[in-house]
This record gives C-alpha cells, structure tokens and sequence, in this order.
C-alpha cells in the first residue's frame, strides 16, 4: 500500500476486520472478486491449505513468504511436498518459500517484507539471499539505481531461475538481469532459458560458493582437475552469461548496465591527473590479456595543442597532476571524438589545482552526447562526495579504484565477444564419424555385467576406438614369457605398464617402465613392476602387465577426458597432459554436445594451444584432427549415461598423427537415456529418415545443424517474393548471418526445425524446412513452413506439416498452431486437410490454423 500499488489489494486475517484501513477477509475463500496474486506470510505449516483456498478462488500465481521448510531439516522438507504437491495439483505457481519477496517498482508493487521500494528502471535482479536483496535495495536507492524486478526467490520448491529467466527474456520492461546464485535445481531448464535469453538481453551472475572440496578424492587426472567451480565457469560462458567473482561486481556491473552503452570492442582509454593511477590501470587490463587502446597521430596532435609539453603522449593519458576543469575537458573531449576507444575511464585525485566537483560537472555535459560507455575513479574521501555524487545522477558509474572500473568494462566487453563467438558458424568436419555405437555397448553392458566400473586399459582403448578416436595398441600379458613375446611381435623398443584394476595413477604405483628395447629388459622390467605394485598396493588384483610400442617421435603430450557433474551432466577437459598435468594445471572446460567452432575455442583457452600450433622449430600438429578427437569424445559421453569419467592421458601429437597412449574409463549403471543425462539437448538424429518428393527426388528429413548456415542461405535465394512474404510476412531482401544463426543454431529442447536435404554427388543442398517453436510451459507449439520455389506442389510442405505435428505432439504441447497469410490459399488449404480448425483476423489480413492433441 506504501509502494503505491494502485490495484486492489485484500488483505486475509482471522482475527481482523480492517488491516491499514482496508477490509480484511477471515480466508482466501470469502473474497469475492477475481484475484491474481497471493502473498502468503503465515506459519510454515498453515501454508498448505492457503494453497488449498487459493486453488479454490482459481488463484494462480503465490509468493510464499512464510519460513521453515527444508532449510530445518526433514520435517520442513516434507511440510514443502505437501506444500508444491497441493499447487501442482492445482495448477499454482509459487515463488519462495523462505524468500523476501517481490519488487515491482513500475507498478508500486511491493510484495515484500522490506520497507522501501526501488527505483523503477529497466535491470532485473533475482537473489537467492534476502539478507543480500535488502543490502542491494538500500545501496541501489543510494547510488540512483533501479530495478525493473527485484524478486527473492528463496527455496525455489517451484519457481526456479530457469523459469525467471524466461519471464524477463520475454519482458520489454527488462533490458538485462542479474542473478545472485547459491545453488541451481533444474539446470537443463536453467541453460536452456540463459542460452536463450542471453542472445538478446545481458545476464551477469555472482556464484558462492566457489570450493575445490572433493576433487582431491578424483579417481582420474580429469576427476582432479574438472572442479565444481570450473564447471560453473564453462556452463556459464556456454550459456551466455556473464561471471562476475564478487557481489560488489555484480552491483558494479549493474550500474554500469543501468546508467552505459555496452562496448563493442576492447579499446580502452583512461584519462587521469595521476600517472600512478593509470599505471595501476593498465596493470588490471594486463590482467584480462589487453593493453589500452592505441592513439593515432591525429589524437596525439590534438592533445598536444591543449595539454603541457610533458603529458604523457600516449595512453593512459596523464595531463598532470596540476589539471584544472578545463583541461580535463578538452582532453576528454577530444579522446571522445577519436575512433580510437570503444570505452573511456576518467580517473581524478583530489590536487590543489583540481576541483573534483567542477570537473564532473564538465564530464557530466561531455557524457550526454556519447555512444560508448563511460567510467569515473574518482579517489579520495570528503573532497570527492560531491563530485561522485553529481556523476552518479548524471548517469556515469563511478568507482573507488581504476582495477574496479577496467573489470567492468571487460566484463561488459566479454558480453558482446562471447556472444560473437557463440553465434560463430562451424565448420564441417572432413570426414564422417561413423560411430560403432553397438560395439560400444557391448563393451560397457560387458563391464557392468562383471560388476567391474572400472575398464582395464585394454578394455578403455577399444572403447574409444569404437568411436574412432585413435589410440596405440595395447596387448596384455600375464607372464613374463607372454610379455616378452608380445614385445617381439610388436618390435623393440617398448613399454610396460601394470595392468590392475585396483591401481589408478600407475605411474605413481611405479608400473610404468619405458623404452624396453631387449627380451632381458622385458623380463626384468615385468618382475619390477610385480614388485613395486605390491608394494604401492598390497591388496591390488593384478592382472598382469600390458605391452606397447614406445612412441620416441617428437611431438605433444595433450590431456583430454570427461567427467559426469552432478548438476551439469557430462563434461569434456583438455589440456597440457603427461604426469605433471594436475601440477601444471593447464586446462579448459566445455560442455557437450561440441562442434568445430566449440572445440577450437575449447582448445584456445589453454596454454598448450599455443605450442601446438607450433613453436620455434617444431611444426604445429594436426588441429583439425585435435577437434576431431574432441567431438568423437563429445558423441561417445552425450550417447551413454553410464560413462562417467574418461581419462585419455597422454594423447600424443604432431605434424602426422595423434594418438592415445593411455586411457581410463569409469562406468556406472544408470536408470538414465541418452540424452536424459545432458544439459544441453545433443543433435537429436531419431528424427532422420529416408523420403521422396512427389517427382522421385530423394532427400534426407534430419534436424537442422549450425553447419547448414551456407545452404539456408542458398534456400533463401530460391525464394520468389512471394514466397519471402508468405514467409516472413515483410519482403526481405537479403538473410544476414545474425538471422541465419537464429534459424540454425537452435537448441532442441525450445524447438525442432526439420530440413529436406537433397544430395548430388558432394553437393548437398536444403530444399525445405518446417520448424516447431514450443512455448516454455508446453501450453502450445507454434509451426511454420517455407520449401523453396523449385520444389514447391510436390508433397514436401504436406510432409514437412505431418513432421511438425508429430514432434509437438510427442513433446506434450496441448496444441499446434500457426500463422498464415489469407492470401496463402494452399496453406491453407493443406492446413485444413491435416485436421487443423481455423479462425479469420481479416483486419490484419491473417488466418490462424490450430489443431488440438488433448
């Protein structure tokens, strides 16, 4: 009532009859107007049959205030089934319990148990801590910045921040959001809505919670170094979002988002009165891999018509220490108008011939006219208040050192770099994969029939050579005949290694003795590593040892492997590999399903990489093979569940092969299907199949793949006008990359587009496409068809439409529906024959086709 909310509010209490001067209701059930919102604050235990009334007055949407569920252990845990089991049944959302509430400044909604309201402005915030929301809220009203949504949203039993996510992404009233992250629930659900989301509104998180704990207890290198906190990282960046370390960055970001223009480019400039300041800047770009930005020569002139002779005739730039307002000014001025920059940070200390206060107020005229973003550091205490002051109201986020206004800016930079290399177009692997996916059963039903989760070496090898990732031979032998037999055949020089189902790290274990070039040698090295195995482990089983030619070619020794997160599924690392590689920890980590594009970027976060590619006199090695590699190890954890960790360390490389020297893998039983188990939905190839076009023409039904950029282009330049009309509704005379990326990079879980592909030779060609979009509460999925002028009247639309129904209809949507011009008279027509109801907007000139599966 406070806030302003000019709705009608009506408050529920047994033992009142009038609360803040309106009518009070003994129950939920005695209001007799239609109500939207309930705000529960009673006991805990009282909750369950509000919910029950509330199902009853067909009340919909409730925040849960109340306190005590699981957060107190197994009793509040049970009170919180009852609580969302009586909602679902009931078709009620719940935000909370044990949340602060929510804020909704546009409105003057404050349905919280805080006592101001924010600012209304265009950021949304979700926080899983109250205590930090009312801390956020009281600085925000500080610093004169705003919230559009300002939500606790606490236990999250229902209402989750995939959900939030999705909400605002739809939100014209929302323009990005910022999220405080304890812990997730339905991380499938949270990714998809980020991925997104992202694409067109800003997302920046704050974790807690950021512990190594459990890794030291990994039964693999990649167990060891593929940490919680890591995961995060690489799920984050995959997703879009933005990872900020500290909440002070969050709100940072925040205002900085509220009061700027985003950067396009990394091109820092930094204007100051102090030459310390600016060094202690450039120190922090360092940090992120950027020098500041170049000044060209015309800038440099221009500065020095206005500056002293001894300014420091570069970037930063340094005007002294005796500047006054007006140097300050023209020197902004002029970097301003430069294209030299794609940001600027002003820095200021308190000097005796600089006012801290005159100078924002010449910074505060300059910044109204710019399309870059703008920083302040304006150091000090008493003397900076009012100058910090008439910054912030003028809209330029000032900050208390140059570290924290350089990490915004590239924090605000990573945002539009990810998001280019997100929608980068892979490219087309050089062979086919041909997967054995039935032999790489047998081999894991095999081990898990033998009640054994962990593969022998020899066993891991032929896994991953089943899904032809290249490995080098391995033989095993149980004596030190056998051995030295199978060293003969295999020729000098070799190497052995124990074979034991029980020793992990065989190289601590002393079970690994290279660069055997005799059968006395073989001999003595088998009796070795008997002895030091027992010795490592006296309770091992050993099986014996395993014998394989010994690579002395130069070249690389790269780690690559996956482990199963318990949040996010199946990850993939690489890194620098060999026995050093946990110490080194030079590592990268990405989430399945990979491309080309993925895997490159993968592999660029490393140091590795870089020798790699080559170094001094030593050739680069085979990256295309690399990515390769990477995407076979992608296909073979996304296809199985129960392959929870694989350890391919080393894989050797150089200019001519690639090659695993040793492999781990560790599987589990699982009640979970492919790609139940996957966060983000894998090309879902169930949908191929074989078809003709009325005219005998083959093609392929598949979904679409990021690879089919180039032919989406070529369809479109089969469409008549026409065609593009009754397409897109707007005559569209080109398709740029930012469109077809949205049409091809999909992710399969929001919606399916099937393509008609059409092979001639090594030519292939897309003739058609039919698309599902589902909505996010699979109330409804929305379709739409287009094929090409050429093969249009020849059964393709028809087949493409049937497509469309069944994989709406097997997602659970309660209906199809879709829009098509009234001119479209075969559409139409084709709609009606496939049992599709239709309505008429004649003023709009559309017809809606809608068919129901419930």
């Amino acid at each position: 009532i406070e806030g302003g909310f000019r709705g009608p509010v009506y408050p529920v209490n047994p033992r009142a009859k009038v609360i803040q001067g309106k009518k009070a209701y003994k129950s939920v059930t005695d209001i007799k107007d239609e109500v939207d919102l309930a705000v529960i604050v009673t006991r805990i235990d009282a909750v369950p049959q509000v919910i029950k009334d509330c199902a009853s007055k067909k009340i919909l949407g409730t925040i849960v205030i109340s306190a005590g569920g699981k957060e107190v252990g197994e009793q509040g845990k049970k009170l919180e089934e009852e609580i969302l089991r009586e909602a679902k049944e009931a078709g009620i959302r719940i935000i909370g319990p044990n949340c602060l509430g929510i804020i909704r400044p546009s409105i003057g909604l404050n349905a919280s148990f805080s006592h101001r309201i924010a600012l209304p402005r265009k950021i949304a915030f979700i926080s899983q801590s109250g205590a930090l929301c009312t801390a956020i809220l009281d600085r925000s009203l500080m610093e004169n910045i705003g919230f559009s949504h300002f939500i606790s949203i606490g236990s999250m039993a229902d209402v989750d921040f995939g959900d939030l996510i999705d909400y605002l992404g739809a939100n014209e009233e929302v323009t990005s959001i910022i999220l405080y992250i304890e812990s997730l629930t339905n991380t499938r659900k949270f990714m998809s809505a980020a991925r997104a989301v992202s694409q067109i509104k800003p997302i920046i998180a704050v974790k807690a919670g950021r512990s190594q704990s459990g890794a030291e207890a990994a039964a693999s290198h990649t167990g060891a170094l593929a940490g919680e906190d890591d995961v995060y990282d690489a799920a984050f960046k995959r997703a879009g979002i933005i990872r900020v370390r500290t909440v002070r960055q969050l709100f940072n970001c925040a205002e900085s988002l509220a009061k700027q223009p985003r950067p396009h480019g990394p091109r820092l400039g930094i204007v100051t009165n102090a030459g310390g300041l600016g060094v202690i800047a450039v120190d922090a770009l360092e940090d992120w891999g950027q020098k500041p930005a170049v000044l060209s020569e015309g800038t440099i002139e221009s500065l020095n018509r206005v500056l002293p002779p001894h300014w420091s005739k570069r970037n930063p730039v340094d005007i002294i220490g005796d500047a006054t307002p007006e140097r300050y000014e023209e020197a902004v001025r002029i970097v301003l108008q430069s294209n030299d920059i794609d940001g600027l940070i002003v820095m200021l200390t308190p000097q005796a011939m600089t006012s801290p206060t005159d100078v924002a107020g010449s910074i505060s005229s300059l910044a109204r006219s710019q399309h870059i973003p703008i920083f302040a550091v304006w150091m000090g205490g008493k003397e900076v208040e009012e100058g910090t002051s008439l910054l912030n109201n003028a809209g330029i986020p000032t900050y208390s050192t140059p570290e924290d206004a350089v990490n915004i800016f590239m924090y605000m930079y990573s945002y539009s770099y990810n998001l280019r290399l997100l929608q980068e177009t892979p490219r087309e692997l050089h062979v086919e994969l041909n997967l054995d996916r039935e032999k790489a059963d047998r081999i894991i039903r095999g081990s898990l029939g033998e009640n054994s989760n962990l593969l022998s070496e020899v066993e891991s090898k032929e896994l991953l050579e089943s899904y032809g990732i290249p490995v080098n031979k391995t033989e095993v032998s149980t004596s030190p005949e056998q051995a030295v037999k199978l060293a003969e055949k295999i020729g000098f020089p070799v190497v052995l290694k124990i074979h034991s189902p029980d020793i992990s790290h065989k190289t601590e274990a002393g079970g690994v003795i290279l660069d055997i070039n005799s059968k006395e040698e073989v001999e003595s090295a088998y009796k070795k590593i008997m002895e030091n195995a027992r010795n490592y482990n006296p309770g091992a089983r050993v099986i014996g040892v395993t014998v394989q030619r010994m690579i002395k070619d130069s070249g690389y020794e790269v780690i690559v492997g996956s482990k199963f997160d318990r949040l996010f599924g199946p990850i993939i690392l690489f890194g620098m590999g060999g026995i050093m590689t946990e110490l080194i920890g030079d590592k990268a980590i990405g989430l399945p399903p990979l491309n080309t594009t993925l895997a490159r970027r993968l592999m660029e976060q490393t140091k590795v990489y870089k020798l790699l590619k080559g170094f001094r006199n030593r050739p680069a090695v085979n990256l295309e093979s690399l990515e390769e590699i990477l995407i076979r190890l992608s296909h073979l954890v996304s296809d199985f569940p129960e392959v929870v960790e694989v350890d391919i360390n080393p894989l050797f490389a150089n200019e001519n092969s690639i090659f695993a020297l040793d492999a781990r893998v560790i599987v589990k039983p699982t009640t979970m299907r492919s790609p139940e188990h996957m966060v983000i939905s894998p090309y879902p190839s169930r949908y191929e199949t074989a078809w003709s076009l009325d005219d005998g023409t083959s093609v392929v039904l598949r979904p679409i793949r990021p690879e089919d950029e180039g032919m989406m282009k070529e369809l479109f330049n089969t469409f008549s006008q026409k065609t593009i009309l009754y397409r897109f509704f707007q005559i569209l005379k080109s398709m740029p990359h930012e469109r077809l990326v949205r049409y091809t990079q999909i992710d399969y879980d929001r919606e399916m587009a099937m393509v008609a592909v059409e092979s001639d030779g090594d030519k292939e060609r897309i003739l058609g496409v039919g698309r599902v979009t589902y909505y996010p509460n699979l109330e409804a999925s929305e379709f739409s068809i287009v094929v090409g002028d050429p093969w249009q009247g020849k059964g393709l639309g028809k087949k493409l439409l049937e497509m469309c129904i069944g994989i709406a209809r097997e997602k659970g949507s309660r209906f199809l529906w879709g829009e098509i011009m009234v001119e479209n008279e075969r559409m139409i027509a084709l709609c009606k024959s496939l049992g599709f109801e239709m309505s008429w907007d004649y003023k709009e000139g559309i017809a809606r086709a809608k068919i129901n599966f419930s």
